[in-house]
């Protein structure tokens, strides 16, 4: 290619295509939950050599996930964090985190 010149792509898409640069809305619904209607799962990651606890889905919003998180990190002593629907929770506590949950009246699946 000589200097100067421009190398042009092009897929096979145009832009009256229907396609746009913004994002379409497509947010979830959320339905709220009791903390009695919920039905927790327990998983274990690891991450960058430690293991981390996640448990949910939680259906709750985003205020209340907040204090439920702060409330069990505070019993549990350790950290954690909310995302997306699920608390992480730093190391393997999964009987301690469903001990703490069950007082707070959280359902688990069996």
């Amino acid at each position: 290619m000589a200097k100067g010149q421009k190398l042009t792509f092009e897929l096979g898409a145009s832009w009256g295509d229907g396609w746009s640069v913004e994002e379409e809305n497509t947010s979830k619904v959320l339905t709220l939950l009791e903390p009695s209607a919920h039905r927790l799962v327990f998983q274990k990651e690891k991450r960058r050599g430690k293991v981390v606890t996640l448990v949910g889905p939680f259906s709750l919003s985003d205020d209340n996930a907040q204090k439920t998180l702060s409330t069990l990190k505070k019993s549990l002593a350790c950290g954690g964090a909310y995302k997306e629907g699920w608390m992480e929770f730093q190391g393997d506590i999964a009987p301690k985190v469903r001990v703490q949950a069950e007082k707070m009246g959280f359902g688990f699946k069996k």
